[in-house]
């Protein structure tokens, strides 16, 4: 007879959490329990990723459903005897929405995980990543049964083209008919790859997908070759992603052990293996082209199509690549039906998409929602709002090929066709939220740094251009900006968006383009005025005094690593241009935003 504990601990080993101490949390927890003979009463687990970052190491405890939130090994003892032991709620570890308000217990209370639709996450926090069994449980490996012993190749595609589902690796190409093109082509043997090569600067979909859901995209994949006729699968994952990695590969091995992997899966005739190639971490690898060279033994570097990899990828031979978000949405497709899946989101950007949440935000972290959800929602209803009172100012959409939607854009829906329409691209899922401190012109400077240095370099427009871009973006900053300068950026974005070979240099201009467009007067600013009113360019910035607000308390003495601030009791602080360095660490320390 199956054991039935009393309360279950569901402890989040995400890489956030694990970085936080979880494992130090659930070893203590283990110790603790044991100690006083709970053993048999409490169910203590780790799962993957919860989504709730910034409040790691956090626990969900079942049945009750409460939130507990930034535990550490020595809150176990007193966590245990309140809550375990005297059945109260453990009040100190409660999520709070803001200073002063009444703790929230459960999580369904909290808006962090109320407004989120849960597809590619639907196993996130839930199970054992490393058990296959409690994947089961959760109807897993239910469309694999079905899509080989009840459906043809053909019904397979028809299925997932009529459920709409498009590409979330960023493009947004039809995955469907992706398929339809790998399986009507000539040539054998054919093959199906998934991309886990994340690369987005403060991107972690993928990762958290394969930590806390590895069996879901394995089972993608299962689905995937069957419709196409491949019978070997490659995930290419970044070696940086340890935790993904070992995950996977005991996801791997188990799915082997179950006989839903290898020769005759499930009894259907149907043979299918799964290999991991690791990435070194080169951006270009993303590209679909450039991931293909690099499985090969060749130098990541994209090339020329078409060909396209449908008729001619890998080594040559019919391939379909998706990315980790796409796979993990295909099984609940075919179990549940392309009718379920389209009724989510819009009837041209169907389903849900996942985002990292990442900046100027409250609740950072990983969500997932439908698509068509307004930018809104997503910064002040998931995300909590703008700390510290400031104003929103942008949202970075896409990653360093994304572009940056104003404040006055909020209510723009996150879809395939509305993005693109402000000048950003959806791409793989990175959100960047940006208050007024943020300067727009350094971020479009940040993310040309990244592009240009990850630039393979085969071709001329993207290998020089974005350096030319990059170069103007610095003396912008550094206060040497010339009058033509915005409109050499404009015509360079425009090269170079329409003549580079690949997706990299196509979209690198799309940070610039957007702030140009967005946030011109920045950007005329710096050139004319010599000023960058974020104060975020140091070459830009003249720290001086105001004494009609100094309140000569010397707050900013102390804060000055230099020593460059001449101050005596009773006296309006001085500081020495000789010496600053521009650091700006007075104008923080200052209470009475007396220092200019």
């Amino acid at each position: 007879m199956e054991k039935v504990y009393r309360t279950h601990l569901l402890l989040c080993a995400g890489t956030g959490c694990v970085a936080s101490g979880a494992l130090n949390v659930r070893d203590a927890l283990c110790a603790e329990i044991k100690q006083r003979d709970l053993a048999d009463e409490i169910y203590v687990t780790t799962t993957g990723c919860n989504g709730f970052c910034a409040a790691g190491p956090l626990l969900v405890a079942y049945p009750d459903g409460i939130f507990y939130q930034k535990l550490t090994p020595a809150d176990v003892p007193a966590f245990v005897e309140e809550y375990l032991v005297k059945g109260r709620v453990a009040k100190k570890h409660l999520f709070e929405p803001k200073k002063g308000a009444a703790p929230i217990p459960k999580l369904s209370d909290i808006g962090f995980f109320g407004h989120q639709v849960l597809v590619a996450l639907r196993n996130r926090g839930l199970i054992d990543p490393d058990k296959i069994d409690e994947y089961i449980a959760r109807d897993g490996y239910l469309g694999t049964a079905k899509a080989l012993t009840e459906m043809e190749p053909r019904q397979i595609i028809d299925e997932i083209l009529a459920s709409g589902l498009r590409g979330r690796g960023g493009a947004g190409f039809p995955t469907g008919l992706k398929w339809r093109f790998a399986a009507e082509a000539t040539g054998s043997p054919k093959y199906i790859l998934c991309n886990a090569d994340e690369g987005d600067p403060g991107a972690f979909m993928d990762r958290s997908i394969l930590e806390s859901d590895p069996h879901a995209v394995i089972e993608g994949m299962i689905i995937g070759a069957k419709a196409i006729g491949a019978h070997q699968g490659y995930v290419y994952v970044r070696a940086e992603y340890p935790l993904a990695i070992e995950r996977l590969e005991r996801a791997i091995q188990q799915a082997q052990d179950y006989g839903l992997l290898g020769e005759d899966i499930l009894g259907s005739g149907y043979d299918m293996n799964i290999d991991l190639y690791f990435g070194a971490g080169a951006f270009v690898c993303g590209e679909e082209t450039a991931l293909m060279q690099s499985i090969e033994g060749r130098r990541g570097m994209p090339r020329q199509r078409p060909p396209f990899p449908a008729h001619q990828g890998l080594w040559g031979r019919p391939s379909v690549l998706n990315n980790v978000e796409t796979f993990a949405n295909v099984a609940q497709i075919i179990h549940r039906g392309a009718i379920w899946f389209s009724s989510l989101g819009t009837p041209k950007s169907t389903g849900t998409k996942v985002f990292a949440l990442t900046g100027n935000v409250k609740n950072i972290g990983l969500i997932e929602v439908p698509m068509g959800t307004p930018l809104r929602t997503i910064v002040y209803d998931i995300g909590g709002g703008i700390p510290k009172k400031k104003k929103l100012k942008a949202v970075q959409v896409g990653g360093p090929s994304g572009g940056c939607i104003p404040e006055h854009m909020i209510d723009t829906p996150v879809d395939f066709e509305s993005i693109p329409a402000t000048g950003a691209i959806m791409g793989s899922g990175g959100l960047v939220v940006m208050d007024s401190s943020t300067c727009m012109v350094d971020v479009a400077k940040f993310f040309l740094e990244f592009t240009a240095d990850e630039s393979c370099g085969k071709c001329t427009p993207c290998r020089e251009g974005t350096y030319q871009m990059l170069e103007i973006l610095t003396r912008i900053c550094h206060g040497k900006g010339q009058f033509e300068d915005i409109g050499t950026l404009e015509q360079l974005s425009r090269m170079i968006g329409a003549s580079s070979l690949c997706g990299l240099g196509q979209t690198a201009p799309n940070p610039v383009l957007t702030t140009i467009r967005y946030f011109r007067k920045e950007y005329e600013e710096h050139i004319n005025e010599k000023r960058c009113r974020a104060k975020t360019c140091k070459a830009l910035l003249r720290f001086w005094v105001d004494p009609e607000m100094c309140r000569k308390c010397g707050l900013c003495v102390p804060a000055c690593p230099v020593d460059a601030i001449k101050w005596e009791k009773k006296a309006v602080a001085e500081i020495l241009l000789d010496k600053c360095t521009r650091c700006t660490s007075c104008y923080q320390a200052c209470p009475f935003d007396a220092i200019e």
